[in-house]
């Protein structure tokens, strides 16, 4: 049997129509034994008639072509077929989100798609169409022991470690990745790895070899591909083809070590992060050494919460106090017309930073000292919270009202607060307050307390989630309540939980996913300029 050819195209975003005539076109010329999707194949925003083309036969696709799931959900209707049969029409293949597949001709294709959920602690994923996976779905797949093509949506870590191929800055902090398939990547061994990039640009990794179990086992080559988006304005690559020979030893020039290898032992570091949006993996910095840590924490050139980063967002920047200071999300969760009708014309989901480089109050200094950065930072912070709050409250005539929250714990990076509006209703009613019960319930997190923790108290309170919900009615009755959960040192804690908790109560479960919802600069500096327009007459930074 000859080696079989593969094409394979990078997200087509809901592109199926272009992307599968292109592909007709290639295959009539080449032949290709099946085509492999990366990415995202559908969007939320897929048309209709699209996948009704599909459905029905009318858009056909002209080989056998396998695909997972990405970072977005299936359409309810693609969802639905899959559900009931792995082929959605002839020859569109779902491999499933966790999977082990032979093709006719002999192939061996693992797939594991979706982001990594972070707020499962143990278990395996259940719902096949819903972009998320476990950690033990990783591990369950490593039972396969071998694959010729391992399809993932995330980076394995450190996968361009003692790589001389450029990956930038900026590429490398929107990549996503975990230990989990770094460690897959290895127990497989696969031939090919391939994934998908977020933004426009294309990554192939030099061949690496693996560690041979014996000195009769001949080298296991990997190569790692990463695909640019289909039609992508940069015209990055996103469409590759090549022929897999399983009879081919030979080890190909340029071949480096597995990057995997020094850090197969690594211990995980979960809910810190070394973003302002979080939701990369953290486990890819540095080497692991006697302490057990990843790799020393960012100064404050490369923090991106700190000012003096020449890299940050200072576009989105709000307004800039003497400790302080406020910044728009990226990502929001509502977006600049959710709350229109309560009359903001902003998205309202902003950060609160302090300027100290530190991750807890009680780290700046001493709670008790008045001139203390501890003391003056939460002091203006606070001022800024309640300034906004205040503003809100206003504009909308006293609809909405505002819910904080904070994750202060000694393994973080940075201190922050996050602040979204609310419906006042629902914190009058305490609707907020039974959601955050809940759910903390759900995840089987700590019992909230609902106290005021005060600044003298931090030092010795230890690690804690806190959450402010704050509602005016315009009568001088103001309902305002603190929920503080204690979380141990070594608590796996889900940094989305606040997020999560208000995409319910809003129905913007959506929009949960911050990269889903990503703005242009033109947008981001529209909702900045939006927000100081309305906060002007309470920014005490302007006095």
């Amino acid at each position: 049997m000859a080696a079989p050819k593969i094409i394979v195209l990078g997200s087509l975003n809901g592109q199926l129509e272009p992307a599968l005539k292109k592909l007709a076109t290639l295959h009539a010329k080449n032949s290709f034994s099946l085509a492999i999707l990366t990415g995202d194949v559908f969007t939320p925003s897929t048309d209709d008639a699209t996948v009704s083309a599909l459905l029905d036969g009318t858009l056909e696709v002209p080989l056998p072509t396998y695909f997972t799931i990405g970072t977005h959900s299936l359409p309810p209707r693609i969802a639905t077929k899959v559900e009931a049969e792995e082929e959605i029409c002839h020859n569109l293949h779902f491999l499933g989100k966790r999977s082990i597949t032979k093709t006719s001709d002999g192939l061996r294709i693992v797939a594991l798609g979706g982001l990594l959920d972070t707020n499962v602690v143990g278990g395996q994923s259940k719902e096949q169409h819903l972009p998320f996976h476990t950690d033990d779905d990783a591990k369950g797949l490593r039972g396969a022991n071998s694959a010729d093509i391992l399809l993932t949506s995330m980076w394995p870590a450190n996968v361009w470690n003692g790589s001389k191929i450029t990956l930038e800055a900026s590429q490398q902090a929107a990549v996503q990745s975990t230990q989990g398939i770094a460690e897959l990547c290895a127990a497989l061994k696969p031939r090919y790895h391939i994934s998908s990039s977020p933004s426009a640009f294309f990554y192939e990794r030099e061949p690496f070899v693996h560690p041979s179990s014996s000195e009769t086992e001949p080298p296991t080559i990997t190569r790692f591909i990463s695909m640019a988006p289909y039609g992508n304005e940069a015209k990055a690559k996103a469409m590759y083809a090549f022929t897999l020979n399983k009879s081919d030893a030979s080890v190909p020039p340029g071949v480096t070590a597995s990057p995997f290898t020094s850090h197969k032992k690594r211990a995980r570091n979960d809910d810190s992060s070394y973003s302002r949006f979080g939701h990369h993996d953290n486990n890819r910095h540095g080497r692991h050494n006697k302490r057990r840590r990843a790799s020393p924490p960012p100064g404050p050139d490369k923090c991106y919460f700190c000012l003096s980063n020449p890299n940050i967002s200072a576009h989105m920047c709000c307004s800039v106090g003497d400790e302080s200071y406020v910044t728009t999300a990226k990502g929001p969760l509502p977006t600049p017309t959710t709350f229109s009708d309560a009359g903001l014309s902003f998205s309202g989901h902003l950060i609160i930073i302090p300027l100290p480089h530190a991750p807890t109050i009680p780290s700046m200094g001493a709670t008790a000292d008045p001139s203390s950065d501890a003391v003056r930072s939460y002091n203006e912070m606070t001022r800024f919270r309640e300034s906004i709050q205040a503003m809100i409250a206003s504009k909308t005539s006293y609809k909405l009202g505002v819910v904080t929250w904070e994750i202060s714990r000694d393994r973080n990076i940075h201190l922050i607060w996050q602040l979204i509006p609310l419906p006042a209703e629902m914190i009058r009613n305490d609707i907020a307050e039974a959601a955050f019960r809940v759910e903390a319930e759900n995840q089987k997190y700590p019992s909230f307390t609902t106290r005021e923790l005060s600044l003298e108290e931090q030092p010795t309170f230890g690690d804690y989630f806190r959450v402010w919900l704050w509602a005016d009615n315009g009568e001088d009755k103001i309902k305002g309540k603190s929920l503080v959960m204690p979380l141990a040192s070594d608590m796996r804690f889900d940094l989305q939980f606040g997020r999560r908790v208000i995409a319910k109560l809003l129905g913007l479960e959506d929009r949960f996913i911050w990269q889903d919802c990503e703005q242009t600069v033109e947008e981001e500096t529209a909702d900045v300029e939006a927000f100081r327009e309305a906060f002007k007459e309470w920014d005490f930074t302007l006095e």
